[in-house]
């Protein structure tokens, strides 16, 4: 039985993203079909690496493919261009030509960081996707955004590098710890939050399921997902536009974790951002009332109390959100539970005061 799929448009080339269990095995077919490289750099970060990383180059190897396997600290900590410079060389060194391709093997930082890696080495090698995660699976992995965090913030370099192949199998979700597989689901129902309210239910409805990733359960989420980010990549590419509403909840919630050092995990922070901006767009008039409140539950549900956070120390990431346009901090808004504001260009303009007041506010309710 044919798995389903997503064909996401691209500038680079219209490339497809299989979702199902059991799809592991036949990656080395997929890969030839997709790519047909002479060379496969797996990469992905140590813990990966231990559970799948080694595991997918052995079947490559096994299917008569030139693998080899290349790691990096697991976690966002490691998510920097020292740790890129790192990978690079060591593919130099290797001998790795324009006719090699990178497999990425992991979460999101996996999927950022080794796209980033194939984005810029030699110029641009194709990269397949290959998500262990929820975070991965439902958004890292599907757009083609690759990059690096630096001291003034997350994702700040990078470049735009769509993938030739997505291959999520699901079945990979049950070696991820529970909080794990919160942390993920949150991008989920930002996905219903924005456009989906129909999504948003069901995903609560499959809420154990979804935490026990259960196999169809979790297909189900993923697909969605992927659909409604390729619904939004294949009609903005480069965040000129309507992509920006996939950062609903992202520009609080970056600056919080980034001020965290990234102790608050991704998902938390952007919970809490997706609150806040939530409770930013009923104070302005633009979002339903009752919208703050129908999203706090079930994101409470999935990553328990919602983090303490130093306001002051997130404002100056505020500052380098990649939507500041004249100098000016944009925001997504929701319209309504499924429905997000297209406001002035899909995001608007918020005064750094009345952001900080948010925040303070904010921190001092924790």
């Amino acid at each position: 039985m044919t798995p389903p799929s997503v064909w996401v448009r691209s500038r680079g080339g219209t490339y497809e993203v299989v979702v199902g269990p059991g799809l592991l095995p036949d990656l080395p077919r997929s890969l030839v079909e997709a790519v047909g490289a002479r060379r496969y750099a797996v990469i992905s970060d140590d813990n990966v690496a231990a559970l799948h990383g080694h595991a997918v180059m052995e079947r490559l190897r096994e299917a008569g493919l030139d693998a080899s396997l290349y790691t990096f600290p697991a976690g966002e900590a490691s998510k920097t261009r020292k740790s890129w410079s790192i990978l690079t060389d060591e593919m130099l060194e290797a001998g790795f030509g324009r006719d090699a391709c990178v497999v990425a093997v992991g979460g999101g930082v996996t999927t950022d960081m080794a796209g980033f890696v194939a984005a810029t080495y030699l110029r641009g090698i194709p990269v397949v996707q290959v998500p262990t995660s929820y975070l991965a699976m439902i958004d890292a992995s599907v757009g083609g955004k690759t990059g690096v965090d630096t001291k003034a913030g997350k994702n700040l370099v990078g470049a735009f590098q769509p993938p030739r192949l997505v291959v999520a199998d699901t079945s990979v979700l049950r070696t991820l710890p529970r909080e794990e597989r919160a942390q993920g689901l949150v991008e989920a129902f930002k996905h219903g939050a924005i456009m989906d309210r129909p999504y948003f239910e069901r995903l609560e409805a499959n809420f154990d399921r979804l935490m026990d990733a259960d196999g169809d359960a979790a297909a189900d989420a993923v697909l969605r997902s992927v659909e409604i980010k390729a619904e939004v990549v294949g009609e903005d590419e480069y965040e000129s536009a309507i992509r920006q509403i996939l950062n609903f909840g992202h520009t609080l919630g970056h600056a919080i974790e980034a001020a965290s050092q990234f102790r608050i995990g991704h998902g938390s922070a952007v919970a809490l951002g997706m609150l806040l901006e939530a409770r930013l767009g009923e104070e302005m008039g633009v979002t339903e009332r009752g919208t703050r409140e129908r999203l706090e539950k079930p994101l409470v549900r999935l990553v328990g109390p919602l983090p303490k956070f130093d306001p002051e120390a997130a404002v100056p990431f505020l500052r380098s959100d990649k939507k500041v346009r004249a100098g000016e901090i944009r925001v997504v808004l929701l319209r309504r539970l499924g429905e997000a504001d297209k406001g002035e260009g899909w995001s608007r303009a918020v005064p750094e005061a009345q952001l900080r007041d948010l925040l303070a506010k904010a921190a001092a309710a924790r």
